[in-house]
C-alpha cells in the first residue's frame, strides 16, 4: 500500500505529507511514515499550541530546568533540587481504566527520575462523569484501582489530589498524574545525546506490541463509538520492573556513567533515541535487531514505534558499558546497545548492521518463532531522515472564535431564579446537606484510603487537606503541595477560569504556610480543529499567564491534551496545575482544617454575590450560566501573604481554603475536621443563601483563639484583608443563623457516605 493510501489512517494530513516529502525530497517509506507520524502527533508535537504556550513566564532565580525537558527542576536550597512533572493518560483510561491510570503513573514517575530524581510523591486530579451512571462507577473504580496498584508497588506514596465529577466527562474521564522527586544538584542529568560513537543503551523491558500508538495516537483523535477496538493500544505496566529500573538509573547517575537518560514514552524509541540526538546537536543510528522483543514476528514499525513501559535510553561512554551492564545485572534489568551516537545530524535505523560492524554488545536471541535476523555490513538504512525534523513539527495557528452561546450562557445569571425559589429566611439546611453529599464535595477517603501515602516517611500532611505538606529531610523545610482545576468556571469565562485555577492551588499552598515557587500544568480541551476550543485554550492560557506573573510563580513544565470529546462533544476547558511551594521552617505539623472549641472562626476575604458556576447553582439547581467569581490578582497576592504569617506563626488553630460550595460548606469541612460544631452569623449585606453558597474566591477561614483575636483582625486590616469574625466554634450543630441548623453527626454522615454509597460499598440511610 503506497504511502498517499495510509498517511490518513496514521493520522497525518495531505499538507504533513507533503512537508515529509519536501524534508527527505522523497517519498517515505513505511518506517519513516509510521515514525512522523507518532512525532507529528498533537500528543507529542503540540503543533496546535505551541504559539500559545508561549506566553507562560517560565524563569526565576531558582529555576535549574523549565519546559522542554522529562521534568521541571527548581533549587530549594542546601544543595537539593526538587523535579515535577504532571501529564495526561486521558484516553488510554477511557478504553481501559485500570491499565490506562495505571501506565500513567508508571511514565510520570519515570519523567521524573530520568532527570536524575527520586521519585517521593504522587497526586492524582481526576474528573468523572455522574456516579449514578454505570459505566463512569466502572471507570471511576478502575482509575483508583490503577493509581494505587501501580504506586503502591512501586513504592512512591500519593500524598493528594482531587476528584470532580460532571456531565461533561461522562465518556471521557480526565486521569491527570502529578510527580514529584527530589535530588542533589549534581546529579541532575539533561536528555542529551553528546559525543560521537557513545552508546545509547536501553534499559528496563523487552518491547511488544503492547501500546503501539497508546499515548501519541489515542490522545491525538476524537474519541467515536467503538472505541473498544482500541484496546490493543493501552500499555500494560509492571511496577516491579519499575522499582528495579529506578534504582538502577538513580545508581548509574551516581557513578557518571551516563551522559544523558531519557524515558521512552509517547512515541517509544522514535521518540527518544531522535530527541536526545537532536538536544544535543548530534545524530544517532539504531539497529533494531538490537532490540529485546517481547512477541514473535515484530516488524521494525512495530519495534521503533511501541511504547510498552518500563523502559529508558541511556547514552554512555563506550570506556564505561562493562560498567553499565554490571550494574544493570545486579539490579536485575535488562540493557542492551540499541544505538550509537553520530556526527551525521541523521536519525537512521537499521535491521542488522551493529553485529557486522562490531558496534558494542551483540543482537539478543530472537522470541520463540522468530529466525535471527540476517547481519551484513552492507545494510542500507530503512529509515533516513533529519535527526530534527522529528521534533520540529508543523506549527499551526488555528482560527479562534468564541462559542456562539458564549454571551448568551453568561447572561444567564443563576441567582435571578433562586432568588424566586429561596426568599428571605428560608430555612437552607437541606440544601447544605445535599451539597455535602454531591460527590465533589463529598469525602474522598474512599479513593485516598487505597493509596500508601506515608512512604519514606515525608509526609507530614496528606490527603485530606488543602495541601499535601513533606519535610525535607536534613533540613528545616518542607515542600507544600496542591492540585487544582476549575472547568466550570473556565466554560463561563476561559480567562477568569485560567487565573481562578491558579490562585486556587496557590492559596491552597499559602494555607500550609508554603510560599509558592512553582506551577505544572495539564492542559485539558476539546478538539483542536474547533474555533471554539482553541478560542478557549489562547484565553485560559493567558488568565494562567496573568495570574502567574502577578505571583511571581513561573510555569517549568506541563502537558496538552487535546481532542477530549465524546458524544460530538467537547469537554468543558479544563487546566488543572500543580503548584510546588517552599516552607521556610517546619517546626511542626501546620494547622489543618479543623474546628478548635471555643475558638472564633473568622473570614478572611470579601464574599459577593457570585453564584455563576457554582456547585449549589450548578449541581444542584441545573443553573449552569452566569459569570464566574472575580478574580483579583492583587487582592490574592495581599491574602496568600497575610495567611503565609499567620500559619508560620501558629496564630492560628485551624485553617481551610473556602472554594467548592462556599463558606457554609467550608465550615462545616472545619467542623468534620475538628469534631466541633458552629454558630455563626452571615453577613446582613447579602441574602442568606448567596453568603452561604457564592463561591467568592480569595477567602480563607481561620481559626483564632479569643485572646489574639483583636491583634489578627487588626493586622489584616494593616495587609489590606478584609477580615471578619464570624462567631464561635462550639456544640454540635452546624449553626448559620436564620439559615441553617443541623446536627453535626447528620452532616458528617451525608458527607462522608455519599461516594460508598453511590458505589453500593455502604447501604443508602433510611
Amino acid at each position: 500500500m503506497s504511502a498517499e493510501a495510509i498517511h490518513r489512517q496514521l493520522g497525518l494530513t495531505d499538507d504533513e505529507l507533503g512537508d515529509i516529502d519536501g524534508l527527505l525530497g522523497r517519498s517515505p517509506s513505511e518506517l519513516e511514515l509510521a515514525m512522523y507520524a507518532v512525532m507529528w502527533s498533537e500528543h507529542c508535537s503540540y503543533k496546535s499550541s505551541k504559539v500559545h504556550l508561549r506566553r507562560f513566564p517560565t524563569e526565576a532565580p531558582w529555576v535549574l530546568v523549565g519546559p522542554g525537558e522529562g521534568a521541571g527542576v527548581i533549587d530549594v536550597g542546601d544543595g537539593l533540587a526538587v523535579a515535577v512533572r504532571i501529564e495526561s493518560h486521558n484516553h488510554p483510561s477511557a478504553v481501559e481504566p485500570y491499565q490506562g491510570a495505571a501506565t500513567g503513573v508508571g511514565g510520570i514517575i519515570r519523567d521524573v527520575f530520568s532527570m536524575g530524581a527520586r521519585p517521593i510523591a504522587l497526586m492524582d486530579p481526576l474528573r468523572f462523569g455522574p456516579l449514578d451512571d454505570a459505566h463512569t462507577r466502572y471507570l471511576f473504580e478502575g482509575v483508583v484501582s490503577g493509581i494505587s496498584g501501580y504506586g503502591n508497588s512501586v513504592g512512591v506514596p500519593t500524598v493528594g489530589g482531587e476528584v470532580v465529577f460532571d456531565d461533561c466527562y461522562r465518556d471521557n474521564p480526565l486521569v491527570n498524574v502529578f510527580c514529584l522527586g527530589l535530588l542533589p544538584k549534581e546529579r541532575l542529568v539533561l536528555a542529551l545525546a553528546e559525543g560521537e560513537g557513545n552508546l545509547a543503551v536501553l534499559l528496563g523491558s523487552s518491547t511488544g506490541r503492547d501500546g503501539i500508538g497508546g499515548a501519541s495516537v489515542l490522545a491525538s483523535a476524537g474519541f467515536e463509538e467503538g472505541s473498544e477496538a482500541k484496546r490493543p493500544s493501552v500499555q500494560v505496566g509492571d511496577p516491579f520492573e519499575e522499582k528495579r529500573l529506578i534504582e538502577a538509573c538513580l545508581a548509574l547517575l551516581d557513578a557518571n556513567l551516563a551522559v544523558g537518560v531519557q524515558d521512552l514514552g509517547a512515541a517509544g524509541l522514535s521518540c527518544a533515541a531522535s530527541e536526545t540526538a537532536a538536544k544535543g546537536g548530534a545524530g544517532m543510528d539504531v539497529d533494531v535487531a538490537r532490540v529485546v522483543k517481547r512477541e514473535p514476528g515484530m516488524n521494525p514499525v512495530e519495534v521503533m514505534t511501541s511504547e510498552s513501559q518500563e523502559r529508558m535510553l541511556a547514552i554512555v561512554e563506550p570506556r564505561h558499558l562493562d560498567e553499565v551492564l554490571a550494574l544493570c545485572e545486579k539490579w536485575e534489568i535488562r540493557a542492551t546497545v540499541a544505538g550509537r551516537v553520530t556526527d551525521t545530524g541523521r536519525f537512521r535505523v537499521y535491521e542488522g548492521l551493529f553485529d557486522a560492524i562490531g558496534v558494542a554488545g551483540s543482537n539478543p536471541t530472537p522470541p520463540p518463532g522468530d529466525t535471527a535476523p540476517e547481519v551484513s555490513s552492507d545494510r542500507e538504512p530503512i529509515a533516513d531522515l533529519p535527526c530534527d525534523s522529528l521534533g520540529d513539527g508543523p506549527v499551526y495557528t488555528r482560527p479562534l472564535e468564541p462559542p456562539a452561546s458564549q454571551a448568551g450562557l453568561q447572561a444567564a445569571d443563576p441567582w435571578a431564579e433562586l432568588e424566586s425559589r429561596f426568599s428571605a429566611g428560608a430555612d437552607l439546611s437541606d440544601e447544605l446537606l445535599a451539597l455535602l453529599a454531591t460527590p465533589t464535595i463529598a469525602d474522598k477517603s474512599w479513593v485516598w484510603s487505597q493509596y500508601d501515602h506515608q512512604l519514606f516517611l515525608n509526609t507530614v500532611v496528606g490527603p485530606g487537606g488543602d495541601a499535601a505538606v513533606l519535610r525535607l529531610k536534613g533540613t528545616p523545610r518542607a515542600l507544600a503541595l496542591a492540585t487544582d482545576g476549575k472547568g466550570r468556571f473556565c466554560r463561563l469565562d476561559p480567562r477568569t477560569g485560567g487565573r481562578l485555577v491558579v490562585l486556587e492551588a496557590a492559596r491552597n499552598v499559602a494555607c500550609v504556610g508554603g510560599d509558592p515557587r512553582a506551577l505544572v500544568n495539564c492542559l485539558n480541551f476539546g478538539n483542536p480543529e474547533h474555533p471554539e476550543v482553541m478560542w478557549q485554550f489562547q484565553e485560559v492560557v493567558e488568565g494562567m499567564s496573568e495570574a502567574c506573573e502577578a505571583l511571581g510563580i513561573p510555569v517549568i513544565g506541563g502537558n496538552v491534551s487535546f481532542y477530549n470529546e465524546s458524544r460530538g462533544a467537547d469537554i468543558d476547558p479544563t487546566p488543572v496545575v500543580g503548584v510546588v511551594g517552599l516552607i521556610d521552617d517546619l517546626r511542626d505539623a501546620p494547622p489543618t482544617p479543623r474546628t478548635v472549641e471555643r475558638e472564633h472562626m473568622v473570614l478572611l476575604g470579601e464574599t459577593r454575590a457570585e453564584l455563576g458556576g457554582s456547585e449549589w447553582a450548578s449541581v444542584l439547581h441545573g443553573l449552569d450560566g452566569g459569570i464566574p467569581p472575580e478574580a483579583d490578582l492583587d487582592a490574592a497576592t495581599r491574602l496568600h501573604a497575610f495567611v503565609r504569617d499567620l500559619v508560620t506563626e501558629r496564630s492560628v488553630g485551624g485553617v481551610h481554603d473556602c472554594s467548592d460550595g462556599g463558606v457554609a460548606v467550608a465550615l462545616a469541612e472545619m467542623a468534620f475536621g475538628g469534631e466541633v460544631g458552629f454558630q455563626v452569623t452571615p453577613d446582613v449585606a447579602l441574602p442568606a443563601a448567596v453568603w452561604s453558597f457564592s463561591e467568592s474566591a480569595n477567602r480563607v477561614l481561620v481559626s483564632v483563639d479569643a485572646r489574639p483575636l483583636p491583634q489578627v483582625l487588626k493586622r489584616a486590616e494593616d495587609a489590606g484583608v478584609l477580615a471578619v469574625d464570624l462567631g464561635v466554634a462550639d456544640g454540635d450543630r452546624l449553626i448559620v443563623e436564620g439559615a441553617i441548623d443541623v446536627p453535626l453527626a447528620d452532616a458528617e454522615r451525608a458527607w462522608r457516605d455519599a461516594i460508598p454509597t453511590a458505589l453500593g460499598a455502604v447501604a443508602p440511610a433510611s
